[in-house]
C-alpha cells in the first residue's frame, strides 16, 4: 500500500479516510500534506500514480481501467473497513469518480461524499468533445497547449524539468482520454453528497451535470483564484474546513 498511498499523519481512530487524487502531471506532496491539517477525526490518503515520485522507475498506467484496477486491489479491504470520501482535482477527478463506480457497481461500496474540483461532470458533451482532443507531440506546445485540458501551468525555464513535465502530462493526458462514462437513462449510480469546488478565474467548466448522478445533495462553490485556486492558504483552509464538516455531518 505505501507504494500505491501517500500518509503524512497515520490517524487508525479516525471515522472517515479521505482519500485525494492529484491532477494531471501531479504528486501527491500538495494535498497529501493535508493529513497534518485536518483534526483526528479524518485520515488522509494520497493516490500516487506510477511513473513519478517513488515510482519514478516504474511504466506510466497505460490507461484508466489500469488505474481503477490497481486502487481497488490495494485498497479494497480499506474501503470495507470504515467509511470514506474522495476527492479529485482535474484529472484526479475523473479518476476518483472512476473508482466509486467501480467500488458502487462491482462491491457495493459508496463514498460517503465526492468532493470533486474544477472538471467537467462526467456526463457532459463537452467532455466527450475534449476527449476527442490530441495532444501536440511536441514538449513545448504540449506544455502550452495544457490550458485546454485544464491545465494553468507555471512552466521552469529549466529544460530538464519541462521536459519531465511534459512526459508525465502528456502521459496523464492519454489516462484522460481513456475515461469512460455513459449514464443509462434512468440510472442514478450515487448517492452520497456531492460538492464541487472551482476558481473564479479558470476556464468555464460544464459541471451541472453532477446533479443527475446522485440521489444526494449538490453543492457549488466559486472560490477565488485560477485552476489551481487550491493551493492558496485561504482557499486551503476552506476546504479543509468545509470538507470536515460534510463528513462530520455525514451521520457517520
Amino acid at each position: 500500500m505505501e507504494k500505491l498511498v501517500a500518509c503524512v499523519q497515520k490517524r487508525p481512530n479516525a471515522l472517515c479516510r479521505l482519500i485525494c487524487f492529484p491532477w494531471a502531471g501531479g504528486g501527491t506532496s500538495q494535498l497529501a500534506h493535508w493529513g497534518r491539517l485536518f483534526n483526528d477525526s479524518i485520515e488522509v490518503f494520497c493516490i500516487r500514480l506510477p511513473g513519478r515520485e517513488t515510482r519514478l522507475g516504474e511504466p506510466f498506467a497505460k490507461d484508466m481501467a489500469s488505474i481503477v484496477k490497481e486502487v481497488t486491489s490495494v485498497l479494497l479491504e480499506i474501503f470495507k473497513e470504515k467509511p470514506f470520501a474522495f476527492f479529485g482535482h482535474s484529472l484526479g477527478t475523473y479518476i476518483s469518480f472512476a473508482v466509486a463506480l467501480h467500488l458502487k457497481e462491482k462491491y457495493g461500496l459508496e463514498p460517503v461524499h465526492l468532493f470533486m474540483s474544477t472538471a467537467h461532470s462526467p456526463n457532459s458533451a463537452v467532455l466527450r468533445g475534449l476527449k476527442s482532443v490530441r495532444p501536440p507531440d511536441d514538449n513545448n506546445e504540449f506544455l502550452t497547449c495544457m490550458e485546454i485540458i485544464g491545465g494553468n501551468y507555471e512552466l521552469p525555464n529549466n529544460e530538464d524539468l519541462r521536459r519531465n513535465m511534459a512526459l508525465t502530462s502528456k502521459e496523464d493526458a492519454r489516462i484522460f482520454q481513456t475515461f469512460l462514462f455513459e449514464k443509462a437513462e434512468m440510472n442514478i449510480p450515487f448517492s452520497c453528497d456531492v460538492t464541487y469546488f472551482y476558481g473564479s478565474n479558470d476556464k468555464i467548466y460544464d459541471a451541472q451535470g453532477w446533479r443527475e448522478l446522485t440521489s444526494g445533495d449538490t453543492t457549488f462553490y466559486e472560490l477565488p483564484g485560477d485552476h489551481f485556486y487550491l493551493l492558496k492558504p485561504f482557499n486551503e483552509s476552506f476546504l479543509i474546513k468545509h470538507i470536515t464538516i460534510c463528513i462530520e455531518n455525514a451521520g457517520l
